[in-house]
Protein backbone atom coordinates (compact mmCIF):
# COMPACT_ATOMS: atom_id res chain seq x y z
CA UNK A 1 0.00 0.00 0.00
CA UNK A 2 1.24 3.23 -1.20
CA UNK A 3 2.06 6.08 1.51
CA UNK A 4 0.65 9.52 0.79
CA UNK A 5 1.79 12.97 2.35
CA UNK A 6 0.26 15.92 1.58
CA UNK A 7 2.47 18.86 1.81
CA UNK A 8 0.93 22.43 2.96
CA UNK A 9 3.30 25.45 2.81
CA UNK A 10 1.91 27.79 5.55
CA UNK A 11 2.46 31.48 6.13
CA UNK A 12 0.31 33.32 8.61
CA UNK A 13 -2.21 31.07 8.74
CA UNK A 14 -3.38 30.33 11.88
CA UNK A 15 -7.45 31.61 10.85
CA UNK A 16 -7.44 28.56 8.19
CA UNK A 17 -4.99 25.79 9.92
CA UNK A 18 -6.89 23.91 11.88
CA UNK A 19 -9.77 23.72 9.58
CA UNK A 20 -7.48 22.20 7.29
CA UNK A 21 -6.00 20.05 9.30
CA UNK A 22 -9.87 18.53 10.21
CA UNK A 23 -10.60 18.53 5.85
CA UNK A 24 -7.05 17.20 5.14
CA UNK A 25 -7.22 14.30 7.80
CA UNK A 26 -10.56 13.85 6.90
CA UNK A 27 -9.42 12.87 3.45
CA UNK A 28 -6.60 10.72 4.62
CA UNK A 29 -9.12 8.71 6.53
CA UNK A 30 -11.57 8.35 4.04
CA UNK A 31 -8.60 7.05 1.58
CA UNK A 32 -7.32 4.67 4.26
CA UNK A 33 -10.81 3.02 4.59
CA UNK A 34 -11.37 2.54 1.00
CA UNK A 35 -7.94 1.04 0.92
CA UNK A 36 -6.22 3.24 -1.73
CA UNK A 37 -3.46 4.63 0.53
CA UNK A 38 -1.53 2.75 3.56
CA UNK A 39 -2.36 3.80 7.25
CA UNK A 40 0.51 5.95 8.14
CA UNK A 41 -0.46 8.50 5.90
CA UNK A 42 0.25 12.06 6.91
CA UNK A 43 -0.32 15.74 6.53
CA UNK A 44 3.05 17.28 6.74
CA UNK A 45 2.52 21.78 7.76
CA UNK A 46 5.73 23.56 6.31
CA UNK A 47 5.82 27.09 8.21
CA UNK A 48 7.09 29.72 6.20
CA UNK A 49 8.63 32.07 8.72
CA UNK A 50 5.04 33.12 10.01
CA UNK A 51 4.46 35.66 12.26
CA UNK A 52 1.33 34.89 14.02
CA UNK A 53 0.23 31.36 15.92
CA UNK A 54 0.49 29.05 12.98
CA UNK A 55 3.63 26.86 14.26
CA UNK A 56 1.98 27.03 17.96
CA UNK A 57 -0.96 25.18 16.25
CA UNK A 58 0.57 22.75 14.05
CA UNK A 59 2.80 21.96 17.27
CA UNK A 60 -0.79 21.87 18.86
CA UNK A 61 -1.85 19.83 15.97
CA UNK A 62 0.55 17.16 16.05
CA UNK A 63 0.25 16.62 20.02
CA UNK A 64 -3.10 15.53 18.83
CA UNK A 65 -2.56 13.27 16.06
CA UNK A 66 1.30 12.60 16.58
CA UNK A 67 1.60 9.85 13.68
CA UNK A 68 -1.20 12.45 11.20
CA UNK A 69 0.30 15.79 11.08
CA UNK A 70 3.81 16.39 10.79
CA UNK A 71 5.46 19.76 10.51
CA UNK A 72 8.73 21.39 9.70
CA UNK A 73 9.61 24.76 11.12
CA UNK A 74 11.75 26.78 8.36
CA UNK A 75 14.48 29.09 10.36
CA UNK A 76 13.20 32.30 8.25
CA UNK A 77 10.29 33.31 5.62
CA UNK A 78 11.90 32.05 2.31
CA UNK A 79 8.57 32.25 -0.05
CA UNK A 80 5.87 30.12 -0.91
CA UNK A 81 8.25 28.52 -4.13
CA UNK A 82 10.71 27.62 -1.31
CA UNK A 83 8.57 26.71 1.67
CA UNK A 84 7.14 23.84 -1.00
CA UNK A 85 10.19 22.56 -2.25
CA UNK A 86 11.38 22.39 1.49
CA UNK A 87 8.31 20.48 2.18
CA UNK A 88 8.51 18.11 -0.94
CA UNK A 89 11.77 17.24 -0.31
CA UNK A 90 11.42 16.54 3.39
CA UNK A 91 8.60 14.31 2.17
CA UNK A 92 9.82 11.99 -0.23
CA UNK A 93 11.91 9.80 2.52
CA UNK A 94 8.58 9.52 4.51
CA UNK A 95 6.27 8.35 1.69
CA UNK A 96 5.73 7.27 -1.59
CA UNK A 97 3.88 10.21 -2.85
CA UNK A 98 2.98 13.36 -2.29
CA UNK A 99 -0.12 16.18 -2.95
CA UNK A 100 0.72 19.65 -2.41
CA UNK A 101 -2.00 22.06 -1.66
CA UNK A 102 -2.38 25.49 -0.02
CA UNK A 103 -3.65 26.14 3.32
CA UNK A 104 -6.50 28.38 2.61
CA UNK A 105 -8.91 25.24 1.01
CA UNK A 106 -9.42 27.12 -1.98
CA UNK A 107 -8.41 23.79 -4.12
CA UNK A 108 -10.95 20.96 -3.76
CA UNK A 109 -9.77 18.50 -1.68
CA UNK A 110 -12.36 16.49 -3.46
CA UNK A 111 -10.59 15.46 -6.41
CA UNK A 112 -7.31 14.26 -4.02
CA UNK A 113 -8.71 10.70 -4.66
CA UNK A 114 -9.13 10.85 -8.04
CA UNK A 115 -5.26 11.94 -8.21
CA UNK A 116 -4.58 8.71 -5.95
CA UNK A 117 -6.39 6.82 -8.64
CA UNK A 118 -4.96 8.10 -11.98
CA UNK A 119 -1.16 7.63 -10.11
CA UNK A 120 -2.28 4.35 -9.28
CA UNK A 121 -2.84 4.33 -13.14
CA UNK A 122 0.51 4.65 -13.65
CA UNK A 123 1.15 8.77 -13.48
CA UNK A 124 4.21 10.42 -11.66
CA UNK A 125 2.86 14.02 -12.02
CA UNK A 126 -1.53 14.59 -11.44
CA UNK A 127 -1.94 18.04 -11.56
CA UNK A 128 -4.89 20.31 -10.14
CA UNK A 129 -6.61 22.38 -13.15
CA UNK A 130 -9.41 25.00 -12.28
CA UNK A 131 -12.19 24.07 -14.56
CA UNK A 132 -13.01 27.86 -15.52
CA UNK A 133 -12.30 31.94 -13.65
CA UNK A 134 -16.07 32.69 -13.52
CA UNK A 135 -14.96 33.70 -9.58
CA UNK A 136 -12.00 36.29 -10.45
CA UNK A 137 -12.37 39.50 -10.80
CA UNK A 138 -12.30 40.96 -14.86
CA UNK A 139 -8.86 42.25 -14.03
CA UNK A 140 -7.36 39.23 -12.84
CA UNK A 141 -9.20 36.65 -15.38
CA UNK A 142 -7.89 38.75 -18.08
CA UNK A 143 -3.97 38.89 -16.29
CA UNK A 144 -4.29 35.65 -15.69
CA UNK A 145 -4.57 34.20 -19.17
CA UNK A 146 -2.21 36.80 -20.35
CA UNK A 147 0.36 35.20 -18.26
CA UNK A 148 -0.12 32.33 -19.79
CA UNK A 149 -0.37 33.47 -23.32
CA UNK A 150 2.80 35.10 -22.47
CA UNK A 151 4.44 32.19 -20.93
CA UNK A 152 3.36 30.34 -23.89
CA UNK A 153 5.09 32.71 -26.40
CA UNK A 154 8.79 32.55 -24.26
CA UNK A 155 8.65 28.85 -24.56
CA UNK A 156 7.91 28.26 -21.50
CA UNK A 157 5.94 24.75 -20.96
CA UNK A 158 3.09 25.55 -18.34
CA UNK A 159 -0.39 23.96 -17.63
CA UNK A 160 -2.94 26.16 -18.23
CA UNK A 161 -5.10 27.49 -14.69
CA UNK A 162 -2.75 24.77 -12.97
CA UNK A 163 -1.21 26.58 -9.91
CA UNK A 164 0.56 24.27 -7.11
CA UNK A 165 -1.96 21.95 -6.59
CA UNK A 166 -0.61 18.81 -7.83
CA UNK A 167 0.51 14.90 -7.06
CA UNK A 168 4.07 13.60 -7.53
CA UNK A 169 5.35 10.24 -7.09
CA UNK A 170 8.32 9.71 -5.18
CA UNK A 171 10.77 9.10 -8.24
CA UNK A 172 9.41 12.34 -9.86
CA UNK A 173 10.22 14.17 -6.51
CA UNK A 174 13.63 12.84 -6.30
CA UNK A 175 14.35 13.65 -10.23
CA UNK A 176 12.72 17.20 -9.12
CA UNK A 177 15.46 17.70 -5.98
CA UNK A 178 17.98 17.55 -8.84
CA UNK A 179 16.85 20.58 -10.30
CA UNK A 180 19.11 23.14 -8.02
CA UNK A 181 18.70 26.35 -9.37
CA UNK A 182 17.71 29.29 -6.68
CA UNK A 183 14.96 31.17 -9.02
CA UNK A 184 12.21 28.80 -8.69
CA UNK A 185 9.26 28.56 -10.74
CA UNK A 186 7.31 25.28 -9.59
CA UNK A 187 5.01 25.23 -12.88
CA UNK A 188 7.60 25.70 -15.51
CA UNK A 189 9.89 23.07 -13.98
CA UNK A 190 7.26 20.24 -13.47
CA UNK A 191 6.78 19.23 -17.21
CA UNK A 192 10.50 19.34 -17.29
CA UNK A 193 10.69 16.27 -14.90
CA UNK A 194 8.75 13.69 -18.30
CA UNK A 195 7.04 11.86 -16.68
CA UNK A 196 3.76 10.47 -17.46
CA UNK A 197 1.20 13.04 -16.51
CA UNK A 198 -2.39 13.60 -16.69
CA UNK A 199 -4.84 16.42 -14.88
CA UNK A 200 -8.00 16.63 -12.66
CA UNK A 201 -10.57 19.07 -12.94
CA UNK A 202 -12.50 21.17 -10.46
CA UNK A 203 -13.86 24.69 -9.36
CA UNK A 204 -11.85 26.56 -7.29
CA UNK A 205 -13.31 27.83 -3.59
CA UNK A 206 -13.64 31.14 -1.96
CA UNK A 207 -11.27 31.06 1.18
CA UNK A 208 -12.56 29.94 4.73
CA UNK A 209 -11.28 32.18 6.57
CA UNK A 210 -8.13 34.93 6.63
CA UNK A 211 -6.67 36.81 3.43
CA UNK A 212 -4.52 35.81 0.72
CA UNK A 213 -0.95 35.48 0.83
CA UNK A 214 -0.50 36.33 -2.78
CA UNK A 215 -1.70 40.18 -3.62
CA UNK A 216 -0.93 41.48 -7.07
CA UNK A 217 2.34 42.19 -5.93
CA UNK A 218 3.72 39.08 -5.50
CA UNK A 219 1.90 37.63 -8.36
CA UNK A 220 3.36 39.86 -11.03
CA UNK A 221 6.33 39.18 -9.45
CA UNK A 222 5.69 34.87 -9.43
CA UNK A 223 5.00 35.89 -13.34
CA UNK A 224 8.35 37.75 -14.03
CA UNK A 225 10.31 35.22 -12.37
CA UNK A 226 8.78 32.60 -14.11
CA UNK A 227 9.32 34.21 -17.63
CA UNK A 228 13.04 35.60 -17.16
CA UNK A 229 14.03 32.39 -15.15
CA UNK A 230 13.07 30.10 -18.35
CA UNK A 231 13.66 32.09 -21.43
CA UNK A 232 16.18 34.50 -22.81
CA UNK A 233 13.48 35.59 -25.13
CA UNK A 234 13.14 38.97 -23.29
CA UNK A 235 16.63 39.55 -24.16
CA UNK A 236 16.11 38.36 -27.92
CA UNK A 237 13.26 40.70 -28.45
CA UNK A 238 15.19 43.71 -27.34
CA UNK A 239 17.92 42.88 -29.88
CA UNK A 240 15.24 42.91 -32.06
CA UNK A 241 14.09 46.06 -31.44
CA UNK A 242 17.22 47.71 -31.88
CA UNK A 243 17.51 46.16 -35.21
CA UNK A 244 14.60 47.35 -36.25
CA UNK A 245 15.42 50.95 -34.85
CA UNK A 246 18.71 51.12 -36.44
CA UNK A 247 17.23 50.51 -39.85
CA UNK A 248 14.69 53.08 -39.21
CA UNK A 249 17.40 55.62 -38.67
CA UNK A 250 18.52 54.43 -41.71
CA UNK A 251 15.25 55.28 -43.72
CA UNK A 252 14.94 58.39 -41.71
CA UNK A 253 18.85 59.24 -42.88
CA UNK A 254 18.06 59.50 -46.32
CA UNK A 255 14.65 61.33 -45.73
CA UNK A 256 16.98 63.68 -44.23
CA UNK A 257 19.13 64.03 -47.09
CA UNK A 258 16.72 64.01 -49.96
CA UNK A 259 14.77 66.58 -47.95
CA UNK A 260 17.95 68.77 -47.43
CA UNK A 261 19.09 68.74 -51.11
CA UNK A 262 15.39 69.46 -52.51
CA UNK A 263 15.57 72.18 -49.69
CA UNK A 264 12.09 70.90 -47.17
CA UNK A 265 13.97 71.28 -44.64
CA UNK A 266 11.39 72.18 -41.65
CA UNK A 267 13.35 73.67 -38.37
CA UNK A 268 12.53 72.17 -35.25
CA UNK A 269 13.54 70.44 -32.10
CA UNK A 270 10.22 68.33 -31.17
CA UNK A 271 10.77 65.16 -33.21
CA UNK A 272 14.62 65.18 -32.06
CA UNK A 273 13.71 65.53 -28.67
CA UNK A 274 11.62 62.44 -29.13
CA UNK A 275 13.71 60.09 -30.34
CA UNK A 276 16.12 60.98 -27.77
CA UNK A 277 14.03 59.91 -25.30
CA UNK A 278 12.36 56.98 -27.25
CA UNK A 279 16.43 55.42 -27.51
CA UNK A 280 17.08 56.23 -24.41
CA UNK A 281 14.24 54.57 -22.33
CA UNK A 282 15.19 51.90 -25.02
CA UNK A 283 18.45 51.58 -23.97
CA UNK A 284 17.63 52.07 -19.87
CA UNK A 285 15.18 49.15 -20.94
CA UNK A 286 17.92 47.04 -22.64
CA UNK A 287 20.41 47.63 -19.86
CA UNK A 288 18.07 46.58 -17.31
CA UNK A 289 17.20 43.71 -18.64
CA UNK A 290 20.66 42.39 -19.24
CA UNK A 291 21.44 43.42 -15.88
CA UNK A 292 18.55 40.93 -14.71
CA UNK A 293 19.84 37.91 -16.38
CA UNK A 294 23.35 38.83 -14.74
CA UNK A 295 21.82 39.57 -11.17
CA UNK A 296 20.27 35.89 -11.66
CA UNK A 297 23.00 34.30 -12.90
CA UNK A 298 25.49 36.20 -9.26
CA UNK A 299 22.93 34.28 -7.15
CA UNK A 300 22.57 31.08 -8.64
CA UNK A 301 26.72 31.20 -8.91
CA UNK A 302 26.75 31.73 -5.12
CA UNK A 303 25.06 28.35 -4.44
CA UNK A 304 24.18 29.18 -1.56
CA UNK A 305 21.24 27.35 0.50
CA UNK A 306 17.56 27.90 -0.67
CA UNK A 307 16.21 27.34 2.94
CA UNK A 308 17.09 26.21 6.26
CA UNK A 309 15.14 24.04 8.46
CA UNK A 310 14.71 24.71 12.22
CA UNK A 311 12.29 21.85 13.72
CA UNK A 312 10.80 18.97 11.92
CA UNK A 313 7.95 17.70 14.06
CA UNK A 314 8.18 13.68 13.56
CA UNK A 315 5.56 11.00 13.32
CA UNK A 316 7.84 9.69 16.81
CA UNK A 317 6.48 13.01 18.93
CA UNK A 318 9.54 14.28 18.98
CA UNK A 319 11.45 17.51 17.34
CA UNK A 320 14.30 17.10 15.72
CA UNK A 321 16.99 20.19 15.05
CA UNK A 322 18.41 20.17 11.77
Amino acid sequence: MDKLGIVVPCYNEEEVLKIASEALRGVLDDLIGKGKIARDSFILFVNDGSRDRTWELIEEEHAAYPARVLGVKLAGNVGHQFALTAGLITAKDMCDVTVSIDADLQDDVAVIEEMIDKFHGGCDVVYGVRKERKTDTFFKRTTAQAFYKIMHLMGVKTVYNHADFRLMSKRAVEEFSKYRETNLFLRGMMPLLGYQTDSVYYDRKERVAGESKYPLKKMLALAFNGISSFSVKPISLIMGMGLFIVAASFLALIYALISFCTGHVVPGWTSLILSIWFLGGLQLLAIGMVGLYIGKIYIEVKQRPRYNIEKVLTAEEKQENV
